[in-house]
């Protein structure tokens, strides 16, 4: 019984060990359109904000539109480049990455 146990609790701690890992290069991105713009918002799980992220905006075909950098509130916005699907994409820190899909019907309705 006390074997089981040692397994159990070996397999607990190994499983919280791997989830704060990869929680580690979490970070978390929000986009939205809205008269003419798109604006994105990018922050760490802790609430700190990504200061001078790099954000690239992909089309439906994957082909580069632009890049910026957040502010040092995780802010970037800019105007519409193309009424299609969008893929945001956020590289922070240390690997931290993430990426926010805009469906066309979002982006046309904030034009």
């Amino acid at each position: 019984m006390m074997k089981k146990l040692n397994y159990v609790l070996l397999f607990f701690f190994m499983t919280l060990f791997f989830c704060s890992a990869a929680m580690a290069h979490k970070v978390n991105l929000f986009a939205y359109a809205e008269g003419g713009k798109i604006f994105t918002e990018s922050y760490f799980p802790d609430g700190r904000p990504v200061e001078g992220g790099k954000v690239l905006v992909f089309d439906g075909h994957n082909t580069k539109l632009l890049e910026g950098k957040t502010d040092d509130k995780g802010l970037f916005s800019f105007s519409i480049p193309k009424v299609d699907d969008l893929n945001i994409v956020i590289e922070a820190s240390m690997g931290h990455k993430n990426n926010y899909k805009l469906k066309k019907a979002e982006v046309e309705a904030g034009k």
